[in-house]
């Protein structure tokens, strides 16, 4: 790919404008980045001729940003995002073998992040970059070398490895279900139930496979991340639907309790992917044969 080098943004040029944006002064913008107004008045007038557009308007001694200036903003922070993570990426891997990994908040917060000492005494040449991610992006174009995915085995110019099927299970605090705790779905019913926003029909599926027919599976509080159902699960608020490896802490501390020990597995799995102009990489080949004995054990 070739570009116009008058298209390449000039770093110096976008960090004058957006000071100068965030403070809606130039004289502001100067201080902050060392600079005399002038040099930030200049550059300014210089990202605004590349352009062909004004960003700022003058009103008093304030600069207020025009709507071409507003519509820019956004895609020049990202730009000096961007450049600033690339920088820091190259002097964390400078001495190390660096891997960029996309993965779901929950999973990696309570289950992968806990385990990552073992893998790193194993390999201390490696270092990691983790960002949190929900759903499939484009790999490639956002830099990263891998990323744990729930779902179907299905990820655009990619290839998805398994890792494990999930199980998930009842769970409530003791404080909810007391001193005798319901021992049939039917019972179950009786309690409050929590949802997770995204799986709308987790509940109707737990008690089909019971043999039940309800409408309390319908019923009650929801929650748009897995870390508000196992708080609100903890405070007692109701009953959840939960993975069994979210809550193995929670689990092994008795801050919550299986009620009704009939777990359900998933339609969907876990996955490892990977780019397909990345299937060589050594550094997630190694995380992804790591993982994959941490659930086996």
């Amino acid at each position: 790919m070739t570009l116009s080098r008058s298209l390449i943004p000039d770093l110096g040029r976008l960090q004058a404008f957006e000071s100068a944006a965030r403070h809606g002064s130039v004289t502001q913008a100067g201080r902050e980045l060392n600079l005399t107004q002038s040099t930030v008045s200049r550059q300014i007038r210089e990202l605004e001729a590349q352009l062909g557009i004004t960003l700022f308007e003058r009103v008093r001694q304030r600069v207020v940003l025009s709507e071409a200036g507003r519509k820019f903003l956004p895609d020049a922070r990202k730009l000096l995002e961007q450049g600033e993570a690339a920088m820091l990426r190259a002097m964390a891997g400078s001495k190390a073998a660096l891997l960029r990994l996309a993965t779901l908040p929950t999973f990696g917060s309570r289950w992968l992040v806990p385990r990552l000492p073992a893998f790193l005494q194993a390999h201390r040449g490696v270092a990691l970059d983790i960002a949190s991610r929900s759903a499939p992006f484009d790999l490639e174009d956002q830099g990263f070398d891998a990323a744990i995915h729930y779902g179907q085995p299905i990820w655009a110019n990619a290839t998805c490895r398994y890792i494990c099927q999930e199980v998930i299970v009842p769970v409530a605090s003791p404080e909810l279900v007391g001193t005798e705790p319901p021992r049939t779905p039917d019972e179950l019913t009786l309690l409050p139930l929590l949802h997770l926003a995204t799986r709308p029909k987790a509940w109707v599926d737990w008690f089909h496979q019971a043999g039940v027919e309800t409408q309390a599976a319908f019923q009650g509080h929801r929650f748009d991340q897995f870390t508000m159902v196992i708080q609100a699960a903890h405070a007692g608020l109701g009953v959840a639907l939960l993975p069994l490896y979210l809550i193995e802490q929670e689990l092994a501390a008795s801050r919550l309790r299986v009620v009704v020990d009939l777990p359900l597995p998933t339609e969907n799995g876990y996955h490892f992917v990977m780019p397909n102009s990345k299937l060589d990489h050594p550094v997630a080949n190694e995380l992804y044969r790591w993982i994959v004995s941490q659930v086996g054990a």
